[in-house]
């Protein structure tokens, strides 16, 4: 039975990804900031294992205590474990200099300071679990490639790619180490592109792009998305992969 822990699970990819894991043979640990009823109608309907954790990743100091709530429903004898840090926030927009110190403290908070709180406490806490262990972290091309009006969650997801690589280096060295992956999955039609839209062009002046973007289909469903990162999750060959990946070209 392979078991996945999934943040921002109630809606965009996350909540399109739990769909896709879902399954008899399967746990879904689902976290976010408030349930999905949707998730929890199919899981009854499909006979899934689901647990839905509410919780907000800006309060930090209690992380921890999220991972132990999560590893409760890992079974005894989990076939693989996996944790997918998928929630973020594309706010503040707008030039450095407008950012307020609070707006600035939660997108770090949820861009990078709670994934790399959780994957810290996965591996610490797993570290006696001899199966197999992966952590897929969702980037982003913006942690790849500098925009102007984002420069938090610029910072955020380069931070959280370079995290990656470091800790892909330190569990190289573990006998029954973590396989970590950061995913820069594309543009997808989420809530967050409906932000990105609606943002004035004196704060983001690629707004117009990103508005032919929608008009012209350029956006990728999360569904479709979701169903892409599945695949590399449960492929064989996941374990060989590179730290760095963009969902585009897989």
């Amino acid at each position: 039975m392979d078991v996945f822990f999934i943040t921002g699970a109630s809606r965009g990819i996350g909540l399109a990804l739990s769909k896709e894991l879902m399954g008899k043979n399967n746990v879904l640990v689902c976290m976010a900031r408030s349930k999905n009823e949707e998730l929890e109608e199919l899981a009854k309907h499909h006979g899934g294992k689901l647990a839905f954790l509410e919780f907000d990743l800006t309060e930090t100091s209690r992380l921890e205590e999220l991972m132990d709530s999560m590893i409760s429903y890992v079974p005894e004898f989990p076939g693989s474990i996996t944790l997918i840090n998928n929630a973020g926030v594309i706010e503040p927009i707008g030039h450095t200099e407008d950012n307020s110190p609070a707006a600035i403290e939660k997108s770090i908070a949820v861009n990078l300071t709670a994934p790399m709180i959780l994957t810290s406490a996965f591996i610490r806490k797993l570290k006696d679990k001899h199966v197999p262990k992966r952590v897929v972290n969702i980037s982003s091309g913006a942690g790849r490639h500098a925009y102007t009006g984002w420069s938090s969650y610029c910072a955020g997801k380069a931070g959280l790619d370079h995290y990656s690589n470091a800790v892909a280096l330190e569990q190289k060295k573990e006998l029954f180490g973590v396989k970590i992956v950061s995913v820069a999955p594309g543009i997808i039609d989420t809530d967050m592109q409906k932000e990105i839209r609606k943002s004035d062009k004196q704060e983001f002046e690629l707004v117009d792009q990103f508005i032919e973007y929608k008009k012209k289909g350029l956006l990728s469903s999360p569904e479709e998305t979701a169903g892409r990162l599945a695949r590399l999750i449960q492929s064989d060959k996941f374990f060989e992969m590179d730290v760095l990946l963009d969902l585009r070209n897989i």
